[in-house]
């Protein structure tokens, strides 16, 4: 009997020691496949043109998903669909954050989905393995919360992703601007020298070389340079990005200098990376002004009221008492 009631005491901890080895598991292995292929990028960009043609990256920056996408296709052989109502613009933001694969918007849904039943599922099995269990009401109500926390969870997650690649692309565009300008100068094409910048920049600023890189590949495979460099425009989703391709355009449209579109806009990429950085410093009282607020201001009223304090228990409280 002892042992009994130790076991359903152990239980709910036991099931939370298994949930979290399984998830530090599935997060590993993602980890794991996420660190190979980003080194195989850099490798792809890295080597030679007629290496990375023949490698595992396509014109399209696609990668062979084999086994995802056998994971995707016996899943809608059972009959549940995992196309999204607004598949064009989950697909552009899974292309920001990072997810070039035809079947990451059947991969995001499908993991929506499981997070939606699994969270509530072991809440409540691990809620009813209590010796007293929970209220129904109160059941129901923190399912709900974790279906919808599942469902959100996803969302906020290729939002970060895709916000902090952003990030890392606009702060390294205007080193390979400066390095474009000096290519450009030197008497190299534009597909040239984004060719060659995309191969120095490929270990410190690995996204900027892969957004380069696949520009200069579809360019060799013959799309259109406008096409191209709006494709690399609508894939990074930047403004800074975006206004860069269409200089480049307007350039090549109305037959003005390479050169000195270039150095006008490698100067103003400059200029707003050092007044975001200004920003950020300027910012700084601000945020630490919380802090202060909260955790000195309380310290310095009590030090500074003690000795009143204790004049009132040592003087008047007695006084008062008689």
């Amino acid at each position: 009997m002892l042992n009994t009631a130790i076991m359903i005491q152990l239980r709910p901890f036991i099931l939370g020691l298994l949930f979290i080895a399984i998830v530090a598991l599935v997060f590993g292995l993602s980890e794991i496949v996420m660190r190979n292929a980003r080194v195989r990028s850099r490798l792809d960009i890295v080597g030679d043109a007629g290496g990375a043609a023949q490698g595992s990256q396509t014109l399209r920056g696609e990668r062979n998903d084999g086994e995802w996408k056998k994971l995707v296709d016996r899943i809608e052989k059972m009959g549940i669909s995992l196309v999204d109502t607004n598949n064009v613009g989950l697909r552009r933001r899974l292309i920001a954050a990072g997810y070039m694969s035809p079947e990451a918007p059947k991969l995001f849904t499908f993991f929506r989905l499981v997070l939606t039943f699994a969270l509530p599922a072991i809440f409540v099995v691990m809620a009813l393995s209590k010796a007293e269990p929970p209220s129904a009401l109160k059941l129901y109500f923190i399912a709900s919360l974790l279906a919808v926390l599942g469902l959100y969870l996803p969302n906020l997650f290729i939002s970060a992703k895709a916000a902090r690649r952003q990030e890392a692309i606009v702060h390294g565009f205007p080193d390979a601007l400066d390095l474009m300008l000096v290519c450009v100068e030197a008497g190299l094409g534009l597909e040239a020298a984004m060719d060659r910048v995309g191969r120095e920049l490929a270990l410190s600023h690995p996204l900027v070389s892969a957004a380069l890189g696949k520009v200069v590949l579809e360019l060799r495979a013959g799309r259109s340079r406008q096409d191209a460099l709006r494709r690399m425009a609508d894939d990074v989703d930047v403004d800074e990005i975006r206004s860069f391709a269409t200089l480049l355009i307007q350039s090549d449209q109305l037959g003005s200098s390479v050169g000195q579109t270039l150095r006008v806009y490698a100067a103003e990429m400059r200029e707003k990376r050092r007044m975001r950085a200004e920003e950020k410093a300027h910012r700084l009282p601000v945020l630490l002004s919380v802090p202060l607020v909260a955790c000195m201001l309380p310290v310095m009223i009590g030090v500074l009221m003690l000795p009143a304090v204790v004049r009132v228990v040592r003087d008047i409280l007695p006084v008062m008492t008689r």
